[in-house]
């Protein structure tokens, strides 16, 4: 009633309100409202993961460095520049050609970590809606039929096609606050480079322009040793996946061992792409385990196996292994888990699982509980997207967001820590799964310093996700709960790069 009254007689409450908690927008501040692409030098009153609630900090940014300089509680003075200029300082304006320095107002919303995509498909995005493949229509809804409505869509790829698709990929991937992803391009005999080729100027373009770092990984979705279509012994693909691992801009290599015609093959495989991986330092990445058939031996063992055998540690450091989709470990008991937590353990090496919950769910029927992986056993898993507008994945978005929004449900993960692991699963673990992230110590599965956490640091890489502040101060988002629970549909969202604002499409 007293708002209806005051605003009755010109008073908006709720502006008043805002204007008490986090003072009124000067002149300088508006002039000052950063752009996209010009370079942030602080963000003030926001809210932080891990801070008490209710309390605002002012995170201020080194425009030399790219990283978070300090944290300090809103109600501290800014820190001084390192180096101020000299007050006799007579350098015209012109002569400077670094951004403009600005200053941003979060009005209390929640500042994050940015967003990360740990495994999405570039090139097979967007298949069902672009019409060059509009004759191309889903009847059984089957792995089978996807891979043979895939390879018929490949058969028609144009280096246009692949550049329009996935750039509406990386556009929306943007806008959703992404800044990092590992973005997988086909070769094969039918293909040929035309997906790779693609995939590197869609990655200079988005790199140049300072939207998002794209990590691009050659893939062999086809068999390296069975006989495929102009390819009667892997010969080509081989060859092909060898060009693309000596490329400097090409930092991943990946395949699929299931799809190999028998087991002989499927450890040439491994062992061929290990081998790749460790002589040009690349990072490594295996669709692994993609069945449900409990008389099916695991295929992660052989691979962790094969790792320490090759010594990937010393002759590959600070480069990651992902293994995604695992599906056949959801119909793993107890114990399994615990050895298998154990064995990666005890071998340090940098082994990720990405669990892909609408691939999954659509394909297999189950995915992975990535946030029981995480809690109770301490592994290192994150969360992707996968595909987006496919016959693997017809439905869903490129927002990373969506997937711990939905995994509340999915994984029964709805208590405020649980919703805190399923953002860091599309932020911060993600990043670290493909090579981005700051590893740190962990301690048993109940150790104080868990990897991947989202508390902002002094240091840390300026690549953020401000969430939109409401008129309405309420609805504002202010916890990782809040921004997990309530889907906010990417509005009013903005993120940082390098403490870049980015700019959107």
């Amino acid at each position: 009633m007293a708002a209806a009254f005051l605003q009755s007689h010109g008073v908006d409450l709720d502006a008043e309100m805002q204007r008490i908690q986090f003072g009124p927008e000067s002149s300088q501040a508006k002039a000052e409202r950063p752009t996209p692409g010009n370079q942030v030098t602080s963000i003030t009153h926001a809210s932080l993961p891990s801070t008490p609630r209710g309390s605002l900090w002012n995170v201020h940014l080194d425009p030399s460095s790219g990283q978070i300089s300090s944290i300090l509680p809103a109600t501290a003075p800014s820190p001084r520049p390192n180096n101020p200029p000299s007050p006799s300082s007579s350098a015209a304006p012109d002569e400077d050609s670094s951004p403009t320095p600005t200053h941003l107002n979060a009005h209390g919303a929640l500042l994050t970590p940015s967003l990360c995509h740990p495994h999405i498909h570039l090139d097979k995005a967007y298949l069902l809606s672009h019409p060059a493949y509009s004759h191309l229509r889903m009847d059984r809804g089957d792995f089978v039929e996807a891979m043979e409505l895939t390879g018929k869509a490949k058969a028609l790829f144009t280096p246009q096609d692949l550049l329009e698709r996935g750039q509406r990929l990386i556009d929306e991937s943007v806008a959703a606050g992404v800044t990092h992803m590992r973005a997988f391009v086909e070769l094969d005999a039918g293909v040929g480079r035309k997906c790779l080729e693609a995939g590197l100027e869609l990655k200079r373009k988005a790199e140049g322009e300072g939207r998002c770092r794209v990590q691009i990984c050659a893939f062999a979705q086809l068999p390296l040793f069975t006989a495929s279509a102009d390819d009667p012994e892997g010969a080509v693909i081989r060859g092909l996946m060898e060009e693309a691992a000596a490329m400097e801009e090409v930092e991943a290599l990946g395949g699929v061992p299931y799809v190999e015609g028998d087991e002989a093959k499927m450890l040439q495989m491994v062992d061929w792409l290990i081998d790749l991986a460790i002589k040009h330092k690349k990072h490594l990445d295996f669709h692994l385990d993609y069945n449900l058939d409990p008389e099916k031996e695991p295929w992660i063992w052989h691979i962790i196996s094969t790792l320490r055998t090759k010594t990937w540690n010393q002759l590959n450091p600070n480069r990651t292994i992902v293994l995604g989709h695992c599906t056949r470990l959801t119909l793993f008991p107890t114990s399994s888990w615990q050895r298998l937590a154990t064995t990666i353990k005890d071998s340090g090496l940098p082994i990720s699982i990405v669990g892909l919950p609408t691939s999954d769910l659509f394909i297999m029927h189950q995915t992975l509980d990535i946030p029981r992986m995480i809690k109770e056993f301490n592994l290192s898993a994150c969360i992707g997207v996968n595909n987006i507008g496919n016959a693997f994945t017809p439905h869903g978005s490129c927002d990373p967001l969506t997937l711990a929004c939905n995994g509340v449900g999915i994984y029964q993960a709805g208590t405020e820590r649980d919703t805190e692991v399923l953002f860091e699963c599309v932020s911060t673990r993600a990043r670290e799964a493909i090579g981005f992230g700051r590893r740190q110590a962990r301690v048993g599965s109940k150790g104080a310093e868990e990897e991947g956490g989202l508390r902002l640091r002094e240091g840390d890489e300026a690549s953020l996700l401000l969430f939109g502040h409401e008129k309405v101060a309420w609805r504002t988002r202010k916890t990782v709960a809040e921004a997990v629970y309530f889907y906010d549909h990417c509005r009013g969202r903005r993120s940082f790069l390098d403490g870049k604002e980015v700019r959107a499409a």
